[in-house]
């Protein structure tokens, strides 16, 4: 190696040992300044948190009330029985306007077990897991006034509660509540079936079985 060479790979030595010595002498040590953000992508912008007090507004409040005559998307409910189970004249519906078919079935018993067996029943008989717990019974859906009460008020008891039950609208899609009507009212019907409603191939297969 040339005098020239030795004393290049000297001073990378020594510049290496002083980047070292630099690095190790400033790591760990605190500081009262804010660390370096190179890209702040609006993450320190001022703003207003959501029911802070605020000074821009007259009122004190930095939130705004909605314009009058807006509607926020997905509520706007043109259809009232639809969305309350109610007519143009406030009376409840006694159908539901949702289609029942074998697909919604499926979907309301879904949402049936979870949010209406555990105190329910998976019946209907009001003698759900929860009674178990203490909790008031509710009554059975197999009774004659539960029977011929309309799609509409069952509908409204779902959306808004009633005494120990709570509202399900936050948890329930205006959908799936329909769905879980005509569910409730598969139960009724299971319940409370005639012989004579039933199919001849199933009728002749019970009477083959003697259990008619």
């Amino acid at each position: 190696m040339t005098s020239v060479g030795q004393r290049l790979f000297i001073l990378i030595m020594v510049f290496a040992v002083l980047c070292a010595l630099v690095v190790s002498c400033t790591r760990g040590r605190v500081s009262e300044r804010e660390p370096i953000h190179l890209n702040p992508n609006m993450d320190s912008q001022e703003k207003y948190k959501a029911q802070s007090e605020g000074t821009f507004f007259d009122n004190g409040s930095a939130m705004r009330m909605p314009v009058e005559g807006t509607v926020a998307r997905g509520e706007l409910h043109e259809d009232p029985v639809y969305f309350t189970g109610k007519d143009a004249s406030g009376n409840f519906v006694e159908q539901q306007p949702e289609p029942v078919t074998m697909q919604s079935l499926k979907r309301g018993r879904e949402r049936y077990d979870i949010y209406c067996a555990p105190c329910h029943g998976r019946l209907g008989n009001g003698r759900g897991i929860m009674v178990q717990y203490k909790l008031p019974p509710p009554p059975t859906f197999h009774v004659d006034s539960l029977r011929a009460r309309p799609d509409g008020r069952i509908f409204d008891v779902i959306t808004n509660g009633i005494r120990n039950m709570p509202s399900y609208r936050h948890q329930i899609p205006v959908k799936d509540r329909w769905a879980i009507i005509g569910y409730i009212r598969a139960l009724q019907y299971s319940q409370n079936a005639e012989p004579g409603n039933l199919p001849k191939h199933i009728l002749d297969s019970l009477k083959r079985g003697g259990q008619l």
